[in-house]
């Protein structure tokens, strides 16, 4: 089984400082978004690769054998867009995985055991990774007062990747709100769908600021 990977990086990293797209930024030796690369080529249940780039820039993400696709004005565009470049090349096994290129660890294990997890259980539409929360997390008012301290053991935090039911995923960017999703899965949540999650391992970290950054460069050191 082999399905197809869209890996997002169109991100401006303005929140990184980088002065440029997120996914060209240095780490390790090399352009962020070639680590997420390198590790779907490794995963066994992947066989094409598309990257949604910023518009107008396709020529300098140049890592081989990838399919790049401009991007949208948000993330959840930019993944439509991904989408229908899947379907103008016929290339739709039934799933589809979403990565983000702002997590660079991610590993070949994950992404197999996301695919596997989902095409053995009919029930679900998606299957995502996550982590347990382990900090307390309290929901405010609007005047900034605590309301209430939230059960953390009913809690995850949401990473990816995330395997979709191409069918229902389509649909569920047909029908939402693109411009206000924070991730694909809830789009998927709001059309009826069934998500599942995986357990994610504590290394996948996401580059948002300069810090994240350095941490990549460290873990990515400590495991050569």
């Amino acid at each position: 089984m082999g399905v197809p990977a869209l890996i997002v990086a169109a991100g401006s990293g303005q929140r990184l400082g980088a002065g440029g797209p997120k996914a060209l930024v240095e780490l390790g030796g090399r352009p962020l978004y070639a680590w997420s690369v390198d590790a779907f080529r490794r995963a066994d249940h992947i066989d094409r690769i598309y990257v949604t780039v910023p518009p107008g820039l396709a020529d300098r993400f140049t890592e081989a054998g990838i399919v790049t696709v401009d991007g949208g004005e948000t993330r959840s565009h930019s993944v439509a867009n991904g989408l229908a470049a899947i379907a103008d090349a016929d290339d739709d096994p039934g799933m589809i995985v979403v990565h983000d290129a702002a997590r660079p660890l991610v590993s070949p294990a994950l992404i197999d055991a996301a695919v596997i997890g989902l095409d053995s259980d009919p029930e679900l539409h998606a299957l995502i990774a996550g982590s347990p929360m382990t900090d307390t997390v309290k929901r405010l008012g609007g005047d900034g007062v605590v309301i209430e301290t939230l059960d953390r053991s009913e809690l995850v935090s949401v990473q990816t990747p995330q395997v979709f039911r191409t069918e229902i995923l389509r649909r569920a960017m047909d029908a939402g709100d693109l411009a206000a999703a924070t991730d694909d899965a809830s789009l998927v949540e709001l059309a009826g769908g069934s998500v599942g999650v995986i357990e994610s391992p504590s290394g996948n970290i996401k580059v948002t600021v300069p810090g994240d950054l350095d941490l990549a460069a460290l873990l990515l050191e400590r495991d050569r």
